[in-house]
């Protein structure tokens, strides 16, 4: 386990690498001994350091929800970040690719919590009944840190999230049946990935689920109007600038973004 003094340098090689757009050295080589506690600790820390340079959190994230990604990370089970309102582009959006280092991009669904949801024993109908409604989502992911990455590394560069994008139609999660919610996600007019929204441990709305008690362990919860992506159910396309990425939900309509 780290020092007070560890973590703080940690969660500050993070912020550097972010205001740089140069990724820092793995914080696993540089504290071997680092445990999950520590990197979410560090996550914490690297959270309040962008609020106090004026971010807020509007939301969570929800990462690793498919079992070979969590295999592939020697994990059981999934990992979680937060939402910051300075990354939330909407459909239509020209981002910015040196906004990021090495930016990749992933189909999801977003929660937005219709009211308070804490305590530990939560459910999926839980999540249906407290939630306002679903809409398509695309997350880009970035990584902070060199690569190769351990589960530390990851959870403590906020689970690799860089930035959010809603659009499409918004749904009442009662209203269909979200796990055979599908997508297809496009670069450039080109199909690169499909996937159906089962994928993400059975129902998208299970991750969210994990989330809400894992909260509880730290005293936390979500917050009316938090936006919760549940995770992703097709596997990450790289983005550079003068893509064009186009995701079809079909009847939940569609997100088009470019990169410049």
């Amino acid at each position: 386990m780290l020092s007070d003094e560890q973590r703080q340098a940690a969660a500050d090689a993070i912020l550097d690498a972010e205001r740089t757009r140069v990724p820092c050295v793995q914080l696993s080589k540089q504290w071997p001994d680092m445990t999950l506690e520590d990197a979410y600790d560090v996550q914490r820390r690297w959270t309040r350091g962008r609020s106090e340079r004026g971010a807020r959190v509007i939301g969570r994230k929800i990462g690793l929800t498919s079992r070979a990604m969590q295999m592939a990370s020697n994990m059981t089970e999934p990992d979680y970040g937060v939402i910051l309102d300075d990354s939330l582009y909407h459909d239509g959006a020209r981002i910015a690719a040196g906004t990021f280092i090495k930016p990749r991009l992933e189909t999801e669904l977003a929660f937005v919590m219709g009211r308070d949801l804490a305590g530990c024993g939560c459910q999926m109908h839980d999540i249906l009944a407290a939630t306002d409604y679903v809409s398509p989502a695309l997350e880009i992911i970035d990584y902070r840190t060199e690569v190769p990455r351990a589960i530390v590394d990851t959870i403590s560069d906020n689970a690799a999230y860089g930035a959010i994008v809603l659009g499409g139609r918004i749904v009442r999660p009662l209203d269909i049946d979200l796990r055979w919610q599908a997508a297809t996600l496009s670069k450039n007019g080109v199909i690169e990935e499909s996937g159906v929204s089962a994928a993400i441990m059975g129902h998208p709305a299970a991750g969210v689920a994990w989330l809400v008690n894992k909260l509880a362990d730290q005293g936390d919860g979500l917050k009316k109007g938090d936006i919760v992506l549940g995770g992703s159910f097709t596997r990450p396309i790289d983005i550079a600038s003068g893509d064009v990425v186009f995701a079809d939900y079909g009847s939940l309509g569609s997100i088009g973004v470019s990169f410049e």
